[in-house]
């Protein structure tokens, strides 16, 4: 059985695999003793963001102004408890996006996002409440109707600032929705979230000027304090004042613009003292392109070749008018960028073996990650999926480097066939090819997925079936 393929060989299933490389149990215990120690330290992560949620509760009956004495003061009390409760979870939200390195290198940007987006919903509802609630409240100790009691509300300034704030987030948490997200430009997606920042400066005045739990001189506005102070200025240094500081130093710009197919081309882009950055294969940047007409799109693209100190190389597809300008690049055009982003590396790896599946564009990220990959001859299987022969950029690349190490690459062109196998071609899932026949021993390696959204989804839950572990699957998605 040879080790290698051709592009034109297609994934044909087998019974067993007699000539897979023998376990490396020394070595699967460094990769997974490794894991244990990062996942550990991500889990302590999540206890201190649920920590702060108890800690905001903490405040309010530490503080001496708790009264439940009528139905009014309980109903206040609820509203309170729920302001900051959502208030904190906002924050939290604000930290998880800021690509702060250290969560980055523990749960991945992507990881990161995902726990992001599942907080905005209950963070909305929580403040609604804590409006809601403390208008009903305040107006039942009052003995006032609710339209009065808001009414007077609004006319406190600071009272005001916080409605302003409520309504940004009520623009970023309806722009997430999946339905409306994908009507929306990136553009007008992005910038309503921009809205999160400002809405979190707005809330500031009415929290410290409103009641006496967070009073001048307490230890309670100053904990409050440090916590704004700890997610918004994250913002301010990792997402903005640490990027620029790395595109000024490194001073990247276009080298040169190759085509590879159409509506395909790699950017070759050379700077200075790039290995600083410590990027490597797998991972992704935020790029920005200071040329007419793409100046103000920042675009998050994988690296398609190993770093150098003086070099990086993307892959990039037309997906959209940004996308095709980059075709039109010239030579010399300024580049910034916040990077590098991600944990589809060997970092996040378990085991010896390696299986890897990439559709389409998707190969970029693969190709660099294979480049400086660690492992013995024969422990690595590739799977290549395309639609076409013209979705087969980088193929050769990732072909010769197996052959080079004695590796096996499996390709899989055509339309998609149907039932478990559908992430491969008709052909290939007619005859009975699944992620258990073209991957050998998937319960004791690590598979690394990276293409579309359904097709990715279909190769996930194909290798779950097979037997590989929640823990040994590695992704890269492409949303935004």
């Amino acid at each position: 059985m040879t080790t290698t393929t051709n592009r034109r060989t297609t994934a044909q299933p087998r019974a067993a695999w007699s000539d897979a490389p023998p376990a490396h149990p020394r070595s699967d215990r460094v990769f997974r003793s490794r894991q244990r120690r990062r996942r550990g330290a991500a889990d302590l992560l999540a206890i201190l963001a649920w920590a702060s949620a108890a800690m905001a509760v903490t405040l309010w009956l530490v503080s001496g102004t708790v009264d439940l004495s009528g139905v009014g003061q309980v109903v206040t009390a609820a509203g309170i408890v729920a302001g900051l409760i959502g208030t904190d979870l906002i924050l939290v939200m604000l930290v998880l996006a800021a690509r702060i390195p250290v969560i980055d290198r523990l749960v991945g940007h992507d990881a990161a996002m995902v726990q992001h987006g599942k907080l905005g919903k209950p963070s909305l509802y929580l403040l609604l409440a804590h409006g809601a609630l403390l208008i009903v409240g305040y107006a039942l100790e009052s003995h006032e109707n609710v339209l009065a009691e808001s009414v007077a509300l609004w006319r406190t300034p600071d009272v005001l600032l916080s409605f302003l704030a409520l309504a940004g987030f009520i623009a970023v948490v309806w722009t997430s929705i999946v339905a409306v997200r994908r009507v929306l430009p990136y553009e007008a997606w992005h910038g309503i979230h921009l809205l999160s920042y400002v809405a979190g400066g707005l809330a500031i005045p009415h929290q410290l000027s409103e009641g006496q739990m967070l009073a001048h001189g307490t230890w309670e506005r100053v904990y409050w304090i440090v916590l704004y102070v700890v997610a918004l200025g994250s913002i301010a240094v990792f997402r903005f004042g640490l990027p620029a500081v790395r595109s000024l130093r490194h001073r990247v710009v276009v080298d040169r613009v190759e085509g590879l197919a159409d509506g395909v081309v790699s950017l070759h882009l050379r700077g200075r003292d790039l290995s600083r950055l410590r990027a490597t294969g797998g991972q992704f940047f935020m790029w920005r392109f200071w040329a007419a007409g793409s100046w103000w799109h920042a675009h998050p693209i994988s690296l398609s070749a190993a770093p150098t100190d003086t070099g990086m190389r993307i892959t990039v597809r037309a997906l959209g008018r940004g996308s095709a300008q980059l075709a039109h690049l010239r030579p010399g055009t300024p580049v910034s960028f916040a990077g590098p982003y991600g944990v589809f590396t060997e970092a996040t790896r378990t085991s010896t073996r390696i299986a890897v599946a990439a559709s389409g564009i998707g190969v970029t990220p693969v190709r660099a990650f294979l480049e400086r990959l660690d492992a013995p001859p024969g422990a690595v299987t590739i799977l290549l999926r395309g639609r076409n022969e013209r979705e087969t950029y980088l193929w050769d690349e990732v072909i010769a480097w197996a052959r080079s190490r004695g590796h096996r690459v499996f390709t899989s062109i055509g339309p998609r066939g149907r039932g478990t196998g559908g992430w491969l071609a008709a052909g290939d899932t007619a005859r009975g090819a699944s992620a258990a026949s073209v991957f050998p021993d998937l319960a004791h390696s690590d598979l690394y997925i990276c293409g579309p959204g359904n097709w990715s989804d279909l190769v996930e839950q194909d290798a779950l079936r097979a037997g590989l572990p929640v823990a040994h699957l590695h992704r890269e998605r492409f949303d935004w």
